[in-house]
């Protein structure tokens, strides 16, 4: 499947010219995540309790 880039997110935390460049993109019953730097790289799929759990813990760090 491939996305518009109007279906990615940039994190917040990325810049243009910074190493973290992380894209989200939500799609029906998952989430993709990708390297924004390599669009057309490997993406991580997860269930979306799963990105919830992960984005929960990260908050605590």
């Amino acid at each position: 499947m491939t996305l518009k880039p109007s279906e990615w997110t940039k994190s917040s935390y990325s810049t243009n010219d910074g190493p973290e460049c992380v894209e989200v993109a939500w799609i029906k019953s998952s989430i993709r995540i990708r390297d924004s730097k390599h669009p057309h790289g490997p993406q991580l799929t997860v269930t979306p309790a799963a990105w919830t759990a992960f984005v929960t813990y990260a908050g605590r760090r």
